[in-house]
């Protein structure tokens, strides 16, 4: 029996309008993947600031890993290190604007800068392009154990008493001058009257390494840093920057301890940012920190963070990132007058 002519045209119809669907929807997937696509299947060169082995270059290392694959392309951590992450951040802010060159930078840059810096090479306010917040944490100070049995400092408290009553007779290093380890010792001299003696290092690393030496006796450093020392006992912890204790270390003391010494209103919280240079379209922003938050919410890296003292903390969007820079630079900035510190 013959088919149903009309039968046949809306059987035929019904066909190509799902073979139209059908095409539409991979045209539709095509242009998503493609508009994914940062920089065209270029590389992305993701800029640290210090040197390999500090606490940035094991965020930027952490994420990098984990937004490859969301992202379709490499992540390139490039060390740029040099000025106390000036060097790096400068090239971040001069590089093109089209996705291939972020830079994780950090707040003392982003807000302290300007008013510890009389010349920049950059405008920390206007040259970069917020992307997402991806770590926070604080500074432990930590000392070399062999100076601490030599000179008996058992207790923060003796350090402290120990370097007041011996001027410039503390060593004590950082990753730079204007470093986050900088600003807090140099507050924590300005608040109790201690003079020690500051040596300045290319970023984290070799300073741990000398402390580990005994080349310099004590430091403050970001937690990252400094925690595979310390779970080893080949450094001792003393204190943290935090107001109170941290859960990596609930059992040395915040500097709420220490009110009596002057030390009271410090609480030292660090935190570092994805950034790009200013130019960048929103578009492009908009993917990165797609990727970047998707990253920071992925347990395994959460874990990885905690273990060593940071927690990733990605921010909701670009523009709360923004807010957070403008809310903490005048804060940096009185932290910065209070320390006395100023370069040029």
């Amino acid at each position: 029996m013959p088919a149903d002519p009309s039968f046949t045209i809306a059987r035929r119809r019904a066909v190509m309008a799902g073979l139209g669907g059908a095409l539409g929807a991979s045209v539709h997937n095509l242009r998503f993947a493609r508009a994914q696509q940062v920089s065209s299947g270029r590389s992305i060169r993701l800029v640290v600031p210090y040197p390999a082995g500090g606490a940035v270059d094991l965020v930027g290392r952490l994420f990098s890993e984990r937004m490859e694959p969301l992202l379709g392309q490499q992540v390139v951590v490039d060390n740029r290190s040099g000025g106390a992450g000036i060097v790096g951040a400068d090239y971040v802010a001069k590089a093109r604007p089209d996705g291939t060159t972020l830079g994780v930078i950090g707040m003392t840059t982003l807000c302290a800068y300007k008013a510890l810096y009389s010349r920049l090479p950059f405008d920390p306010d206007s040259d970069f392009a917020p992307i997402c917040q991806l770590s926070a944490g604080t500074v432990v100070c930590a000392v070399n154990k062999q100076a601490a049995a030599r000179h008996g400092w058992p207790d923060f408290r003796t350090l402290i008493t120990w370097a007041r009553d011996n001027p410039e007779g503390l060593r004590f290093g950082t990753a730079g001058v204007g470093s986050t380890a900088h600003l807090t010792m140099a507050a924590v001299q300005k608040a109790s009257g201690v003079r020690a003696l500051h040596v300045t290092y290319r970023g984290a690393a070799p300073a741990v390494a000398d402390l580990q030496a005994g080349t310099i006796d004590m430091m403050f450093e970001l937690t990252p840093a400094l925690m595979p020392l310390i779970n080893q006992g080949e450094v001792t912890a003393l204190a943290v920057g935090s107001a109170r204790p941290v859960a990596l270390l609930p059992a040395i003391p915040g500097m709420l301890n220490f009110a009596d010494l002057g030390l009271g209103a410090l609480d030292i919280r660090a935190w570092e940012a994805l950034m790009a240079p200013a130019a960048t379209a929103p578009e492009l922003i908009r993917q990165l920190h797609a990727a970047a938050l998707q990253a920071g919410n992925d347990p395994r890296l959460g874990e990885r963070m905690r273990e060593v003292g940071f927690t990733a903390e990605p921010s909701t969007t670009p523009s709360a990132l923004a807010d957070k820079i403008k809310h903490e630079t005048p804060i940096w900035r009185q932290l910065v007058e209070a320390s006395g510190a100023k370069l040029d």
